[in-house]
């Protein structure tokens, strides 16, 4: 069986290569927006996967332009109704669908405190969507399958051609155009070991660090929603100081790396747990990876485009994979039980 979602996986490719041509000019007005009343500090509101992206987007705001960067709990302005100090932010929604009540009154409350209002959303006739001061469409098409994939992944996209834009950075800007093609090599890895290993668990860690800790965290909800896998997302780092306690020699350990100053790092405790016999696999770009001892498995990645955009190449190839193994367990990625495809939340 194929199922909606690895259909839907398998587009993204084609998603971005239209996003990232439609949506230069909207990227160029909110630049020359920004330049014009920079903002002082951004903040993120979304939820589930949408949050996952908005977390990359406060990586790349944060190591990329300086700015101080966060992510809202909507609730403050849904529930609490506080007014919140924001003339001088950028704020920005990230929402496939664009209509869940929170997530819109939050940009609303933003947009009446005087912020910069960004809306990244696929359905741009959305509630969100007409909140916003700019709106930076998905271009992903109509999303089938509960679980998202190619939304997600043109979220990550947009974002990254905002940044590379809004900073100007030459090197990401050069590798942007390359990434269709390299998320079209990356859904081609064969990622069947960590299929077959994860057949017959009930849970796993996602250890990452840095631009690669966002798609840990999606990683791990997929496992959640689609295959009944308790799986867990943690700074590699952070996983160190307690959580480390759990790991026992049949708990996989998948380790999500990118060629940045994390790298060493991440892999240097990737070997210190193999070598105490946990069940580690290490998804790394091919070019990067000079040891094949490091872990027990390791995760074919593609070479390196840049650091920023690694992640976005982990995560195409991750959810094949994931789409595959939630059949194999016998459960339908394309309707988890207990969910439905628009979640709206107050």
């Amino acid at each position: 069986m194929t199922s909606i979602m690895q259909q839907e996986a398998l587009q993204a490719p084609e998603v971005v290569n239209e996003q990232l041509c439609e949506n230069m000019g909207v990227i160029k007005e909110l630049v020359k927006c920004l330049k014009n009343k920079p903002p002082k500090f951004v903040y993120t509101i979304a939820r589930g996967s949408s949050d996952h992206a908005a977390y990359f987007a406060n990586y790349l705001f944060s190591t990329q332009t300086g700015l101080v960067t966060a992510s809202l709990p909507p609730s403050i302005n849904s529930l609490y109704h506080t007014k919140l100090h924001v003339g001088d932010a950028l704020a920005i929604g990230i929402s496939q669908s664009g209509v869940s009540p929170d997530i819109c009154s939050a940009l609303q409350a933003a947009k009446e405190g005087g912020a910069t209002t960004v809306a990244i959303v696929n359905n741009v006739d959305s509630v969100l969507a007409n909140i916003a001061d700019f709106v930076i469409p998905m271009h992903a098409g109509t999303e089938h399958a509960v679980a998202a994939s190619k939304t997600f992944i043109a979220s990550l996209s947009a974002i990254a051609q905002l940044i590379a834009s809004y900073s100007g950075n030459k090197d990401l800007l050069r590798a942007l155009p390359h990434l269709p093609e390299t998320l079209e090599q990356a859904s081609q890895c064969d990622w069947s070991v960590a299929q077959e290993l994860l057949s017959t668990q009930s849970s796993a860690f996602m250890l990452a660090r840095g631009y690669g800790f966002p798609v840990a965290q999606e990683a791990a909800l997929k496992f959640k929603e689609t295959a009944d896998i308790h799986a867990e997302a943690y700074s590699s780092a952070e996983f160190q100081h307690g959580p480390m306690a759990l790991a026992k020699p049949t708990l996989p350990l998948f380790f999500l790396a990118q060629a940045d100053a994390t790298l060493p790092g991440l892999v240097a405790f990737c070997q210190q747990m193999t070598e105490l016999k946990a069940n580690t696999l290490l998804a790394c770009a091919k070019d990067k990876l000079n040891q094949h001892n490091v872990a027990k498995y390791i995760l074919p990645l593609p070479n390196s485009l840049h650091s920023v955009l690694d992640p976005i190449a982990c995560i195409q190839a991750f959810y094949p994979m994931m789409a595959q193994l939630a059949v194999q367990r016998g459960f339908n990625p394309d309707h988890p039980e207990n969910l439905r495809k628009i979640t709206e939340t107050y």
